[in-house]
């Protein structure tokens, strides 16, 4: 084991020391280093964009301290730090500064190390005025830039994000994406290049944490990639971002990059950073994806924002309708008024309200249903868990929409998680993860408490037909049977009779039907037999065989999970 561990560690020294002597050429052989630092020290306090590194430090320590990330790394508290609804206002707080698990984190925090540093860079810790005083105020002093009014922002912009988003989001990823929309105004190439440097970041940490990966291939769960985006959030705030940029170039007359230049970096940026990827739930795990729609929609959105930030700011000739118009022409008179500009900033930021629209409404009228669950629950103080197959999914049928062939009335099965207090309603394990894994574990909890339930599923599939399985539940070691799958017939048909498993809350049962009657027993223990109206039914490991005078036929196989 020693020699393996010292290996390890001398891997990620090299990781170090690759980086350190690369650093250190290329500072040698960059005749314009010096520059570029005094440009550095010339927008930040010591040439630190320190507003980044608190941003970042605060968003850590929410998921250590607050989410129970120092005790549990790879196993935070998620459900109760969601952004729900407005009638919970802790989800709402901690949601954009909350995350799922260790590799959301850091790849948020490594985004924000590439991309923040460009908003505070174009923001910048000293006053942009001619002969202004760095220290005649407060909102001029650069410490209290750098280290007050920057994280502020950040701080106002994470709850704003998770205010307007859709459904319970959790993670800073909109904010991130809010870093993007602003200094993709600024500067497009460069954030485009800060995209790619997150890469190189992401693989310096994986490389100094796992220097050496083993992989082989194995059955596992997964849902479908673009599942996992929360594409609302991210427009929105990258919207936001843009607009935040605009106003701030507007008010201080800073010069923005060309349209060519702005057009590109914001589609390149969009499309791989995945804008597109607009999606609709259909429920039992199945998702639908409108290629063609997102496509359209980050031309059009590239385009709309360079327009804002490029087009004439020259008015037309047009007079505003008299008052006496009516209202339809003062509204008119106001649009021909307009310059190109001020049109397509006033079009995004109607597009931003559309945007925002759906995630007001379903915070508002959303309301965990507090009708009696499906199956056997369990409590813990303020939760409810149970597993139930093919119910009326409470989260996404909020509001009744149909459109386009869809609807928001879809089903859903796993493991659910209610909590009326805190207005939670969610599938924690769907269930096809479940019989993939066999076994999940769900964290409910608040602040500064944590329990575990841990959903166990344990079945038979009987040879041609639908697995039969039991689910039950788990806290503090006391188990509790939760759902019965329904039974199913075997195939094979033995001396006439057909064969039938069966599960129950006490476990699994054969059932011999001769067309007459039916006879039943339990399934066998291992390397065990039971007799059941004159068929033999032994158990050789994990299959079950039924015997009949000189026939042997497999009758089912017990469940395997990774």
């Amino acid at each position: 084991m020693a020699p393996a561990l010292g290996s390890r560690s001398l891997q990620a020294l090299a990781v170090v020391l690759a980086l350190v002597a690369a650093l250190a050429v290329v500072r040698l052989l960059d005749g314009r280093f010096d520059r570029r630092t005094a440009a550095l020290r010339g927008r930040f306090v010591a040439g630190v964009p320190w507003g980044t590194v608190a941003s970042a430090l605060f968003v850590l320590a929410v998921y250590l301290f607050v989410q129970g990330g120092w005790d549990r790394w790879n196993a935070p508290v998620t459900i109760p730090f969601a952004a729900w609804s407005y009638s919970y206002p802790l989800g709402v707080l901690a949601a954009a500064f909350s995350h799922s698990g260790p590799g959301h984190l850091t790849g948020n925090l490594v985004a924000t190390l590439t991309l923040a540093p460009l908003v505070e860079y174009a923001w910048g810790h000293f006053p942009h005025a001619r002969g202004s005083a760095s220290f005649g105020s407060w909102r001029t002093n650069p410490y209290a830039r750098a280290f007050v009014l920057f994280p502020l922002c950040v701080v106002a912009g994470g709850l704003l994000t998770a205010a307007l988003s859709l459904g319970p989001v959790i993670g800073f990823s909109g904010v991130v994406f809010a870093f993007a929309g602003f200094a993709l105004v600024y500067y497009p190439f460069a954030t485009v290049l800060a995209l790619a440097a997150t890469r190189v970041l992401q693989l310096a940490y994986d490389a100094l944490l796992h220097p050496v990966s083993t992989a082989t291939s194995r059955t596992t769960f997964s849902v479908p990639w673009f599942a996992d985006i929360a594409v609302q959030g991210h427009l929105l705030g990258f919207l936001l971002g843009a607009l935040a940029a605009l106003w701030l170039a507007r008010r201080r007359g800073d010069d923005l990059p060309s349209a060519l230049r702005l057009w590109t970096g914001l589609l390149l940026f969009a499309v791989a950073q995945s804008m597109w990827a607009v999606y609709w739930f259909r429920g039992n795990g199945t998702y639908v994806l409108y290629r063609a729609v997102g496509f359209v929609l980050v031309v059009f959105l590239a385009t709309l924002l360079t327009a804002a930030a490029t087009a004439p700011d020259r008015r037309p000739l047009a007079r505003v309708a008299d008052a006496g118009a009516s209202g339809r022409d003062t509204v008119r008179g106001y649009v021909a008024s307009m310059s190109g500009r001020e049109l397509a900033l006033a079009l995004l930021v109607f597009f931003a309200a559309v945007v925002a629209g759906p995630g007001v409404g379903v915070n508002l009228l959303f309301a965990a249903d507090d009708g009696e669950l499906p199956g056997e629950s369990v409590t813990v103080r303020d939760y409810e868990v149970t597993y139930a197959e093919n119910v009326s999914d409470g989260m996404v049928a909020v509001i009744d929409v149909e459109a386009f062939g869809e609807t928001t009335s879809v089903n859903t099965s796993g493991v659910i998680v209610r909590s009326g207090e805190r207005n939670v309603w969610m599938t924690a394990v769907p269930e096809s993860r479940l019989a993939t894994d066999g076994n999940a574990s769900v964290h409910v909890g608040g602040v500064g408490w944590r329990e575990t339930v841990v959903a166990s599923r344990e079945g038979w599939k009987p040879v041609g037909a639908d697995p039969v399985y039991r689910v039950s539940l788990a806290v503090d070691g006391e188990r509790k049977p939760a759902y019965a799958s329904p039974p199913s017939v075997a195939e094979p048909v033995v001396e006439g009779r057909n064969v039938s498993l069966v599960a129950d809350r006490g476990g699994f049962s054969i059932v011999v039907y001769d067309g007459e009657g039916a006879a039943s027993g339990p399934v066998p223990g291992a390397d065990e037999r039971v007799t059941i109206d004159g068929v033999e039914f032994v158990r050789d490991g994990e299959r079950l065989f039924a015997r009949a005078d000189d026939t042997r036929v497999r009758i089912a196989t017990k469940e395997r999970y990774r």
